[in-house]
């Protein structure tokens, strides 16, 4: 579909954009503490992010929290290394682009210099004799105001976010788009690539973004398809300092390297959310059934979760210094969306997840479509890692979203010297929500995650 573009503005529009003041931001409510206190609490199996061996092993039952949970309040956004905290004469209006056309990448913002007495006059002038439009018809939408820049109601634009961690004749802008619907409703913040190697995301963001339309919008939906540029720029999960970028959120403004681009942000660009979806991929040469990481135990993130059309749900709490984490504190509807194997772009697992954020966005009221919603899926309480026994090379019987039987072969490890093939066994009932893919491994190799469907005590 192609965006309609805004009528041109007037001489009296152009002037109020250059001196409109700050809007203030609203302040995250808290969570009700109540309401949570009110849901019986459910010890079951905690899963940690992102596949790697050592969450796995430190996964943990949950365990009743002796503080309180109220949401922090937000910070106002501190200067400093690693904050982009432009002037309040810096902010603009942000241009109306069609997001589907080829455009040059975002620029860094820079301070323009004065303008002279008689550089002031021409552009006076040169208002004067510009020819007069209609004003634009007034609109329900509300001016969203993202990284200094105001976008319009019933516009699409592109932002430039930079964290401030690069030598500054050196820095890359990351692009931020930002789709301010005409109709007021709210926040969808979609992330991807804060691990550097996980391409998937982008796509997801990139098709879902490119398919909205501001002028049948309600509420805005900003998109950072490339969080963590170094990384994907060298094809690395880790930012150059080799530390992961989702475990130092909400990131501090004078801490390390990778703390310094969580922090910024975080206060530049999450904190102006309702909603997130963190978009992931399985870790290196694993995969993932497209599927929600969310901690089924609050009940706003549950309710949340319904949204999600054909996504399994796989109850995890988090850890601290994940994105995911961090924005659930601060009182911001999470989710975690897991979808295939990184350093490489899988079209079905890509249609998956736009799949699912339209018909989020359909649920959330923000879209109105003729959307088909298929039978629910699952939520697994608990789910177990299936480890080799042996060292070889891996060679898979089953495939990703099999339903299994314990005992059950779900492949084989053989050894290339020996010939000895040693076969691996389910250790439960479930379906295989993640797999390694064929290679060699090690003994105590996680090779197989299966979810299980437990029941939930109280039901």
């Amino acid at each position: 579909m192609l965006f309609e573009r805004l009528q041109k503005p007037s001489p009296r529009i152009l002037l109020i954009g250059l001196v409109i003041p700050w809007l203030s931001v609203p302040v995250l409510a808290e969570t009700d503490s109540a309401k949570a206190g009110k849901k019986s609490e459910v010890l079951i199996a905690e899963l940690a992010e992102d596949e790697s061996v050592e969450d796995v092993e430190q996964s943990a039952p949950l365990q009743t929290k002796g503080k309180d949970n109220k949401a922090r309040q937000p910070e106002a956004p501190q200067g400093g290394a690693g904050i982009d905290t432009p002037s309040a004469g810096s902010r603009k209006v942000a241009p109306n682009i069609d997001l589907k056309q080829v455009a040059p990448p975002p620029e860094a913002q820079v301070s323009a210099p004065a303008d002279t007495d008689a550089d002031a006059a021409e552009s006076e002038v040169m208002a004067t004799e510009a020819v007069a439009e209609p004003e634009p018809e007034v609109r329900e939408g509300e001016v969203f105001t993202l990284l200094d820049n105001d976008v319009l109601p019933g516009t699409s634009t592109r932002l430039a976010w930079t964290p401030g961690i690069q030598i500054a004749g050196l820095s890359q802008t990351t692009p931020v788009l930002v789709v301010n619907g005409i109709n007021a409703g709210p926040t969808l913040c979609l992330t991807g690539a804060v691990h550097g190697d996980e391409l998937n995301g982008i796509e997801i963001i990139r098709q879902t973004m490119y398919d909205l339309n501001p002028e049948k919008l309600s509420g805005t939906v900003v998109g950072v398809p490339i969080v963590n540029l170094p990384g994907f720029q060298q094809g690395s999960r880790y930012l150059p300092d080799r530390r992961d970028l989702n475990r130092h959120f909400p990131g501090s403004p004078d801490g390390s390297l990778a703390d310094r681009i969580a922090h910024s942000l975080f206060e530049n660009v999450i904190r102006n959310c309702d909603m997130l979806v963190d978009i992931h991929t399985g870790s290196l040469k694993r995969t993932n059934l497209p599927q929600l990481r969310a901690d089924m135990n609050n009940p706003d993130v549950a309710e949340f979760t319904l949204g999600f059309d054909r996504m399994a749900v796989v109850h995890s709490s988090g850890s601290a210094g994940m994105l995911r984490t961090a924005a659930v504190e601060a009182g911001i509807r999470t989710v975690t969306l897991e979808a295939g194997e990184s350093h490489r772009i899988q079209q079905h697992q890509i249609s998956a997840g736009v799949n699912s954020l339209t018909s989020l966005m359909e649920r959330q009221g923000m879209i109105s479509r003729m959307f088909v919603w298929g039978d629910p899926e699952p939520v697994y309480y608990d789910s177990d890692w299936i480890r080799a026994d042996h060292g070889g090379i891996l060679f898979s019987e089953i495939e990703l979203g099999a339903n299994v039987s314990e005992g059950e072969i779900l492949g084989y490890v053989s050894d290339p010297i020996t010939n000895a093939q040693h076969p691996i066994r389910s250790t439960t009932d479930g379906r295989v929500i993640g797999m390694a893919v064929d290679q060699v491994v090690m003994a105590g190799f996680a090779a197989y995650h299966i979810g299980t469907e437990a029941e939930v005590p109280g039901e």
